[in-house]
């Protein structure tokens, strides 16, 4: 395992890497950094590692509104239902959302939509895999491990250009 940090304009990220593969992203702040957490070798700069530098640079072009998806190798890790949850996250199309409730309900388990709800919260691959696009029943802005404004920015970020010219403010 190894990690290193790639400066972005929501701060700087934490990217975690195991053999050929990004396990996980993390912002400042992260609410759900998992416990004892411990990342392997710093790796003083993306520049230095090559699946750091790819992932840093497709974060950057996502950021700026150049890229719509990732083309990474990635190897999240949590139990059955949190990879289901996951994979489900990313089939959201790009500047669409949905609900925890609907992931709920395409699992075939309506009942459960707050699990499905800390399953997004656990998401160890913020962007990559889309959990800001999972939005409250009502359309509102719920909790992102990154904090609400980062999720905020994502979001507008993909907004479709007839959804931002129909917002007053």
């Amino acid at each position: 395992m190894r990690y290193t940090e790639a400066e972005t304009v929501l701060g700087p990220l934490t990217l975690v890497a195991e053999a050929e593969a990004l396990t996980a992203i993390y912002f400042p702040g992260h609410w759900t950094l998992p416990q004892g957490a411990s990342f392997g070798e710093r790796i003083g700069s993306p520049s230095q590692d090559p699946l750091f530098d790819d992932a840093a640079r497709q974060l950057r072009e996502y950021l700026a509104g150049e890229r719509r998806g990732f083309e990474l190798t990635t190897a999240p890790r949590g139990n059955d239902f949190q990879l289901a949850v996951w994979a489900m996250l990313r089939d959201i199309p790009y500047g669409q959302t949905t609900t925890y409730g609907a992931l709920a309900v395409q699992l075939g388990r309506p009942g459960l939509a707050q699990t499905v709800g800390q399953a997004v919260g656990h998401n160890p691959l913020s962007i990559v895999i889309p959990c800001h696009r999972v939005v409250g029943s009502d359309g509102s802005l719920t909790g992102y491990a990154g904090g609400l404004e980062r999720k905020r920015f994502l979001l507008e970020l993909e907004e479709p250009p007839e959804a931002k010219e129909a917002r007053l403010f």
